[in-house]
């Protein structure tokens, strides 16, 4: 049975929207996370960062039900996730951006966001079916926060790569999730297209939670948000980019890494 979650007393302070404890994965005795603990507070724009072999992928694999872990207990709303599907976790309210976007290219940005839109369980009505009112303004409005209006009615294919990011965020936005799960959002975007995705994240919290991993650290400072480092599949630290960049633990776990830089 999963824990139901409790409504916490007066003045006391607002549980967190996920929870990891003690979590552990083991593949064939190789521990990718060991003894995890992390907690997300509702609205918090958080960024992960870690060398490669530190766990984030697993890290998210775990949350979204792709894993399950060796031990430990994965918490959403005060309810274990452990055990739970991945199609229930993400009806649940978790959405998942992996690396690569996943949007329809033949397809203009319109039609993508109509689809991600689109509560209805029938492919035909899905393909056919006509949006009401309600969800055709969320999907202007939506083309709006992403800045893809002029590119509305063009083929996906034909956007930038920044842009496919952005198409894919506002995908995912579009099924109001409460928590949002970002994988290295801008790898192989421009200067400009970096700075834009930092402030359309900025822009996304509050209203949901967001979890950031990514290895540029140039955009994780304009982030402005908490970060957890990871090595060897546990936190490290966890602290402003100003607290973690000279940690004497973070600096030498980035040792030899092109962006040992950073942390000088």
């Amino acid at each position: 049975m999963s824990p139901q979650a409790t409504v916490p007393a007066a003045g006391s302070p607002e549980p967190p929207l996920l929870e990891l404890r003690g979590v552990s994965v083991s593949f064939d005795g190789f521990w990718a996370l060991n003894d995890l603990n992390l907690r997300l507070a509702p609205g918090e724009l958080r960024a992960v960062i870690g060398p490669n072999g530190a766990g984030k992928t697993t890290f998210l694999d775990v949350i979204t039900g792709k894993l399950r872990p060796t031990k430990g207990e994965v918490l959403f709303r005060g309810s274990s996730l452990v055990g739970t599907a991945e199609h229930r976790i993400a009806r649940l309210g978790i959405g998942r951006k992996f690396q690569t976007p996943r949007v329809y290219q033949n397809l203009t940005p319109r039609r993508n966001l109509e689809l991600a839109v689109s509560r209805r369980s029938s492919p035909f009505d899905l393909l056919f079916g006509r949006l009401d009112a309600t969800a055709r303004d969320r999907v202007q409005h939506l083309l709006g926060v992403v800045g893809l209006e002029p590119h509305a009615n063009h083929r996906a294919g034909g956007l930038s790569h920044g842009q496919k990011q952005w198409l894919e965020i506002a995908m995912l936005v579009a099924q109001d999730p409460q928590l949002l799960l970002v994988d290295e959002p801008v790898a192989g975007l421009t200067d400009e297209e970096t700075e834009r995705t930092a402030d359309l994240l900025k822009q996304l919290a509050g209203e949901h939670t967001v979890l950031v991993i990514e290895h540029d650290m140039e955009f994780i400072r304009d982030l402005q948000a908490p970060v957890t480092v990871l090595h060897e599949g546990h936190v490290l630290c966890e602290g402003s980019m100003d607290q973690v960049q000279v940690d004497p633990r973070v600096i030498e776990v980035y040792l030899g890494s092109e962006t040992e830089g950073e942390f000088r």
